[in-house]
């Protein structure tokens, strides 16, 4: 259903090419001369760094920190496209499913834009056209007149049956929450079945895919934890699949009072270490959490791209920290056009 052939796919060209790509993200070093510069040298310096030509494309219409935040996007999605494009066989088809993704975050941003009446051209400088919707099928659900619309023409876009019920609860309540509970395990449902695990590569790359759900189910009951959500509504929003955060443990952490009372049961969690200064600070920031997580992700993705080289690992270990180091630059600019301490600013990086 999900695979487009059963050729192996042609990981070593592939893979070179994004390790050639990787060679040039930007280190700690780059990162740390950004904060000491202005919105401009920010701007001259992305443009030497690899994103000369959407800098060079947009600039005639756009400046500032809508340049910046704009080229970069547009930079990732035209990084991310290239590797797909010359990817072939089964390499092509975890690709693209890993890609989707990105269909989910520009529905997530029209569907918003729309709803806070944010103008097109807002909406554009957010959209990540990496994923199977191209610029000419997003113009098409940006150009719609209401949300429920732009819903109903992905569904057959994408030939997703998004339920009704979900879709009335959004017109209901103006939350997404349920559109984006069905979107997310559906993602995941495809990601999973277009990995055939019959490989040591690709079962790790399984894997992977599991732990990033156990990452994004914590995240799911951490948020809705500090938002006073407990219990059944929170586990109603987990998504199945992962490898550790099944729905007992789930449960429990929904039902814990605080994060800190949270902590005991996160313990036998692979990526408990790297979230447990966060859990037992005082101020117990959901944010630091969340970047310890993102961290433990990367260095998931670089050890297994270590162990299997000639395989889809190290391509996704590459679109993250591509993705990564787009997220970082857009942090630093909007910080330092926000006048916010360079120390904040530092500690939202996630190197």
């Amino acid at each position: 259903m999900f695979r487009r052939s059963g050729k192996a796919g042609n990981y070593a060209y592939s893979v070179a090419r994004v390790k050639a790509k990787k060679s040039l993200l930007m280190k700690e070093d780059d990162y740390n001369k950004m904060l000491m510069m202005s919105l401009p040298e920010i701007s001259r310096f992305i443009s030497e760094t690899g994103y000369q030509k959407e800098m060079a494309e947009l600039a005639g219409r756009i400046q500032g920190i809508d340049l910046v935040e704009h080229a970069t996007y547009s930079n990732m999605a035209r990084v991310f496209s290239s590797i797909l494009q010359a990817s072939q066989g089964e390499l092509y088809d975890m690709v693209a499913a890993y890609l989707e993704k990105w269909d989910i975050w520009n529905l997530k941003v029209i569907v918003r834009g729309k709803s806070y009446g944010v103008d097109a051209e807002s909406i554009r400088e957010d959209l990540v056209p990496a994923g199977s919707l191209k610029t000419e099928s997003l113009e098409k659900l940006i150009s719609l007149e209401s949300e429920e619309d732009v819903l109903t023409s992905y569904g057959k876009m994408e030939s997703v049956n998004i339920p009704a019920e979900a879709v009335a609860e959004y017109k209901a309540t103006g939350s997404l929450a349920a559109v984006e509970d069905f979107l997310d395990r559906n993602y995941y449902q495809k990601l999973l079945a277009s990995i055939d695990p019959s490989s040591r590569p690709t079962r790790l790359f399984q894997d992977y895919i599991r732990k990033e759900i156990d990452l994004l189910n914590l995240q799911t009951i951490l948020k809705l934890k500090a938002e006073g959500i407990y219990g059944e509504d929170v586990v109603k929003y987990i998504v199945p699949g992962g490898k550790q955060i099944d729905r007992k443990l789930a449960t429990q952490l929904a039902n814990a009072e605080s994060l800190s009372a949270a902590a005991a049961d996160l313990t036998q969690l692979d990526f408990y270490e790297d979230i447990k200064d966060a859990l037992e600070s005082e101020t117990n920031s959901l944010r630091d959490i969340v970047a310890g997580l993102k961290k433990y992700e990367m260095k998931e993705a670089k050890t297994f791209s270590h162990l299997y080289p000639l395989s889809v690992i190290p391509i996704i270990d590459y679109m993250i920290h591509k993705e990564n180091e787009v997220n970082n630059i857009r942090i630093i600019a909007r910080g330092l056009e926000s006048g916010i301490a360079l120390e904040t600013i530092k500690g939202l990086l996630v190197i």
